[in-house]
Formats: C-alpha cells, structure tokens, sequence
C-alpha cells in the first residue's frame, strides 16, 4: 500500500466522476443508498442503545458505497446485497469492520458528550435524540455554541475514518491502523479535498436553487406542498447517493485503485 499525493484539482475530478459513475446505475445506486438509510434508521429506533448502533453502522454502510461505485465504474451493476459486503468478506475482515464501527459509534458519543458541556445536552438530544428543535432553542446561545463546537470536532474524526473502511475491506489494515493511514492521507491531500468539498458545496447549492425554482413553478400550476416535499426530499436522497458514490475515487487516488471486491463469504 502506498500513499499518492495528488494535485488540487483532483477534487474536481473526484466530484465529477462520482456524479457521472451515478448516473451509470441511479437505480441501483440510490436504492442501495436508501437501503442503507434505513436500516440505520431502524436500528435506531432500538431502546437505549439503537443511536449508539446506527452510529457503528456507518462505516459498513460508507463501504457498501464505496464498492458499489467500484463495481458501477467497472460496468457491472451493484445488487442490494452489497449492504452487507462488510461482513461477508471473511471473519478477520468482519471483525475489523465491527471493530471500526465501534470506534466511530464512541468518537461521536464523545463529541456529543463534549457539546453537552457547553449546554447541557440540548444540541445532542435534538441530533440524536429527535427532540423538537424550536426557534428559542435554536438562538439560544448555548445551542449555537455546542452545534459548533460539534461540527470542529467533527472535522478530524471524519478524516481519521474517511479511508478506513476502504483500507480494511481492500489492503485489509488494522482498524487502528487504517485510521492513521486515512487521516494522513487526508492531510497530506488537503488542496484536492478542500476543492472537493468546495465542488460538492456547488452541486448542492446549484441543485438547491434549481429545485427551489422547480418547485415554486408547480407550485404556481397548482400542485400540492405534498409533491413539491416529495420533489425536494428525493432530490436530497439522490445528491447524497451521489456524493457517497464520489467517495471511493478519493480513496483510489490517495492509495491504489480498489480491486475487485471478494466474493461473498470469501477473504
């Protein structure tokens, strides 16, 4: 495994072969990135630890992602059982995903438990909790100061596991270890990630203003708030299955290109 320093613009590459690899296979790609949503949303409605398990599933579900794109930009067209591609891929493999999930489920408990400090929790019990976020309490400057200090602390924990489920499905990493390598990565390709989240932070405000005109002109024939919901709330499903679809080309270029995945139930 060897780290690749790349230019900038390489972030604008990684934006736009994530929208074109999508649009190889949109149904396939968004159904699985759905499929994923949900059964993290159902894990979440658990009592007492379901946030906790939704929170551990993410990087399982970053990775079916990840090799759904790789097997879109191959040609091949990914099935929903790519969901559980983390654990079907031998049980050291499985362990480590578990393993990974687990780190990131307690990183983020330990910046919700640090906003917390800032006001009492609130922040946290409206994120993670579904508690009813009301304009008092979102002006109030305590909740102001623990969404931000949240969202810093957040920055390094999503480098430290942006390429870590990556390196334990293909280079087969340590956990601990993949974390390091992905934070490094990040760093030392910090110009073509600021350029990537700058061209994503355009798709989505460009997409935004076309969806907001899209939908004041429907609703100007008429249409239902209903619809123009439904319009908006597919529109955010599809650019999020987009960006997640971008993500393995970011960890393509800064190690090596994924091989194909292993078959299930093979290491």
């Amino acid at each position: 495994m060897k780290l690749h320093i790349v230019p900038a613009r390489t972030g604008l590459e990684w934006t736009r072969l994530g929208i074109r690899v999508f649009w190889r296979q949109p149904m396939a790609l968004a159904a699985l990135f759905f499929l994923c949503m949900a059964v993290m949303s159902l894990a979440a409605a658990l009592p007492l630890v379901g946030p906790a398990v939704a929170l551990a599933l993410l990087p399982s579900a970053t990775l079916a992602m990840m090799v759904a794109a790789a097997e879109a930009s191959q040609g091949r067209v990914p099935t929903p059982t790519l969901l559980l591609v983390a654990f079907r891929a031998g049980r050291q493999r499985m362990h480590a995903m578990l393993t990974l999930g687990a780190l990131y489920a307690a990183g983020f408990l330990l910046v919700m438990g640090l906003s917390a400090l800032l006001d009492d929790g609130q922040f946290a019990r409206v994120y993670l909790g579904g508690e009813p976020l009301t304009r008092e309490v979102a002006e109030s400057g305590g909740f102001q100061a623990a969404m931000w200090l949240s969202l810093l602390l957040y920055v390094p924990l999503s480098l430290l596991f942006w390429h870590a489920p990556g390196l334990v499905h293909w280079h087969n990493v340590s956990p601990v270890k993949a974390l390091f390598f992905s934070i490094v990565a990040c760093v030392r390709n910090l110009g073509a990630f600021t350029v990537y989240g700058l061209a994503w932070l355009g798709v989505f405000v460009a997409a935004g203003m076309a969806v907001s005109l899209a939908v004041a002109l429907l609703s100007g024939l008429g249409l239902g708030m209903g619809f123009a919901g439904g319009v908006m709330a597919g529109t955010a499903m599809m650019l999020a299955s987009m960006f997640f679809t971008s993500v393995v080309f970011t960890f393509r270029d800064s190690f090596e290109a994924p091989q194909p995945s292993p078959a299930p139930g093979q290491a």
